[in-house]
């Protein structure tokens, strides 16, 4: 279905506009979403003319891996012609009345019925700012439809993030904020709810009966790169397990919704962040390592302290992995363990359910514990590769009644995931389509500050002796400990 709107981009001229925004805008265009009701303001300091953000898009959609002539090709110039360039200082009244009339203009040139998405790709000291000047300046139109679209992150812990969800709920309500997080995106994550409710044989054994643990994986293998300034006042704990890996849990342990629907899906969710254990200090010390790399085994590439932008002395974790508990009654006792760092083996993201072992193995003749049967796991592959494998024993085909372990393998085809939409065009569709089932409601975004506070603080209150892994390897040997502890190994382990 075609949609009318009239966005409005904070931070024009930024990356995340020139990687993800534009080129996400011109899929939809390109695909018919969007057509000829449709216009787009992108406002930054910098002073450029509108010829020049032509050619700024039109590159963007270039680099996006796009035929190469497509910068020259009348649909890449037809999109172009939508977008118009304001130079905008964003604490400056008179910028924001001279944004207004020229949105007004479009609105009316492209009769685009006084929709607006705004669209703030900036830091986020500023959200308030812009909020409170959208709302007092009026560009916040009485007819059509009024969105707003936030990045992450938000805050750098509750106090920080009520304060900046204060600010923006002044100028918004709560069903007009859109709070972007692209993992929500991605396909094999919106899946999760598909295989959990929509096997009858999955769904009847995703309890605690049956799940021995979890294991969720965010790996990297590339370094903090030129995120090293962000990297320094985040750390990986805030950067990704307060959002990626805590939405992936929701996912993974909420009730199941009466309906598939944004609300229903939106109050499991809340539901299962508020089941997770909130730790004490102690209990956040027992249960979560963190980690910083250093050099690889060659020595060809730096340690993290010593990368441009980061301080020699950095207390700064680039490695998670910890221990979560559910009070969910349908998971209760079942350990979900999850790590995340930079520079690990390879980059890999994939989520593995460990189902309990067989009581007896019956074809062991020796009656030893140590030839018990493999267990079975469910592993779903989010990225680079997406599927599915599972891990089953069966007989091995000898004269005796050996077993042997095999795994059913479904993986998308390269020809399969070219038609998946990119994360940031399936959100921003979203958006344009008023659905927030894939988008963070401010209770996701509280509850999940409130685990991870009580992390941060328990080690801020102690000095880490990093670096203390090896770039290439898996991370700090207390990672492998932490399973160890309660008997159990990492399922993945990139370094075999």
């Amino acid at each position: 279905m075609t949609q009318q709107a009239l966005f409005i981009i904070f931070g024009g001229t930024g990356d995340l506009a020139y990687r993800k925004l534009y080129p996400s805008l011109f899929r939809l265009y390109e695909k018919g979403y969007l057509k000829d009701n449709f216009a787009v303001i992108g406002t930054a300091r910098r002073p450029w003319t509108d010829d020049h953000y032509h050619e700024v898009v039109m590159n963007a959609v270039a680099d996006d891996g796009h035929e190469s002539d497509r910068t020259n090709s009348e649909l890449a110039r037809k999109f172009a012609s939508h977008f118009y360039y304001q130079s905008h200082n964003v604490n400056d009244t008179e910028h924001y009345v001279a944004l207004r009339n020229l949105a007004d203009k479009l609105d009316e040139k492209y009769d685009l019925q006084g929709n607006r998405i705004y669209y703030l790709a900036m830091a986020p000291r500023f959200f308030g700012t812009i909020a409170a000047h959208l709302k007092s300046e009026k560009l916040i139109t009485d007819h059509g439809y009024n969105r707003l679209i936030i990045e992450k992150p938000f805050g750098r812990d509750l106090k920080t993030a009520k304060e900046l969800n204060d600010d923006i709920s002044a100028a918004f309500s709560e069903d007009q904020i859109y709070r972007i997080d692209h993992y929500l995106g991605k396909e094999a994550i919106q899946s999760i709810a598909a295989l959990r409710f929509g096997n009858q044989i999955v769904s009847s054994l995703w309890n605690k009966e049956h799940i021995d643990n979890i294991q969720i994986t965010l790996a990297e293998s590339l370094g903090v790169e030129e995120r090293a300034g962000y990297y320094e006042t985040a750390g990986a704990l805030r950067d990704m397990v307060q959002n990626h890996i805590l939405q992936i849990i929701s996912l993974l342990t909420m009730e199941k919704p009466s309906k598939y629907t944004a609300s229903e899906l939106r109050d499991r969710k809340v539901e299962a962040l508020q089941n997770i254990k909130v730790y004490s200090k102690e209990e956040a010390l027992q249960n979560f390592v963190r980690g910083q790399y250093g050099e690889d085994a060659d020595h060809t590439q730096s340690d993290y302290r010593h990368e441009e932008g980061t301080d020699e002395q950095s207390q700064i974790e680039t490695f998670v992995s910890g221990k979560l508990e559910t009070e969910n009654k349908t998971l209760a006792g079942v350990p979900i363990y999850v790590r995340t760092g930079k520079r690990l083996a390879r980059k890999s993201t994939q989520i593995s359910v460990v189902f309990k072992n067989v009581d007896t193995n019956i074809f062991d003749s020796t009656d030893a514990d140590s030839n018990l049967l493999d267990q079975n796991v469910l592993t779903l592959y989010i990225e680079p590769d997406q599927g599915y494998r599972l891990d089953l024993n069966v007989k091995d085909g000898g004269q005796t009644y050996g077993i042997m372990p095999i795994h059913l393998d479904y993986h998308k085809t390269a020809a399969e995931k070219a038609k998946i939409p990119e994360a940031y065009e399936k959100l921003i569709h979203d958006v344009l389509d008023g659905n927030r089932t894939n988008f963070a409601h401010w209770h996701e975004v509280a509850q999940a500050w409130r685990i991870v506070d009580v992390i941060r603080e328990a080690w801020d209150s102690e000095k880490a002796d990093f670096p203390n892994y090896v770039s290439g390897s898996m991370g700090p040997q207390a990672s492998q400990d932490l399973l160890k502890r309660d008997h159990r190994n990492w399922i993945f382990d990139a370094t075999n």
